[in-house]
């Protein structure tokens, strides 16, 4: 059976990939799985520089699921490029990259990043518009048409040779709206959902269970919200949409 896709311009030799923060930069998975058998990798998220994560804890268990605030720590591009980008080259495998606006979160960060991303030997770019454990950025520009639009747009003008991808919230009202936003702006593409957002209390000691509180949920529970979004979206837009779902498995945790 043929399964080979093109996905707004990457040559995919099937339609299975991994969301991004979910799988790392590979090495550790590659241990399990054979790497070249995958369609797309999609990075963990980075930014210019190194970041640090959130302060712990940063993940629990849910009765559906689990929370993570893991709060998009990365080593930086500089060490992306020396150390996993060499490592997954070797795989023969399109190699999309999630980035974002660091720290800082602002536009002109993101455009930062997008720019030396354009001149690397990677076959697409993801910015993240949409993680719901970090201060700055993301959800700040995800949640609206005008905020999707404004920084996709910006995003689009240094990204020449590469396809753009943005990654949109589920925590908006309405799907459809930041999808428009990111189509209308030039994206190639965009994919959904990621995590939405929400919270453990630790009932004994009266307090939150996360170290920043609120957290992203993932797992089975949020697998209809997911069919759902990327329903409306798809009928909204008329560019590709790759559809995203954080799967948990308990027996994969012990």
């Amino acid at each position: 059976m043929n399964t080979e896709i093109d996905f707004c311009g990457i040559k995919m030799k099937n339609p299975v990939t991994v969301a991004s923060g979910t799988f790392g930069y590979g090495r550790g998975h590659s241990q399990f799985i054979d790497l070249s058998k995958l369609g797309a990798i999609i990075t963990k998220g980075t930014s210019m520089r190194p970041k640090l994560g959130n302060k712990p804890p940063r993940i629990c268990e849910t009765n559906s699921g689990m929370l993570n605030a893991i709060g998009l720590e990365n080593p930086g591009l500089d060490y992306f490029v020396e150390n996993d980008l060499p490592f997954l080259k070797q795989f023969n495998t399109p190699i999309i990259v999630n980035c974002f606006g660091g720290a800082e979160g602002t536009i002109e960060a993101y455009v930062e990043i997008c720019e030396a991303l354009n001149n690397l030997e990677i076959d697409g770019v993801e910015i993240n518009l949409s993680c719901p454990n970090v201060k700055a950025g993301c959800l700040a520009f995800g949640t609206t048409y005008e905020g999707v639009k404004e920084i996709t747009s910006a995003c689009r003008k240094v990204l020449t040779n590469k396809p753009l991808i943005v990654k949109l919230t589920p925590n908006v009202t309405d799907i459809t709206l930041p999808a428009k936003g990111a189509e209308d702006a030039g994206a190639d593409a965009i994919s959904l959902i990621n995590t939405i957002t929400g919270m453990k209390i630790d009932i004994e000691k009266r307090k939150p269970v996360l170290g920043i509180n609120t957290g992203g949920l993932s797992g089975p529970a949020i697998k209809p919200v997911a069919v759902r979004m990327v329903y409306q979206a798809s009928h909204s837009v008329k560019i590709p949409v790759m559809g995203l779902r954080w799967n948990y498995d308990r027996r994969r945790c012990n």
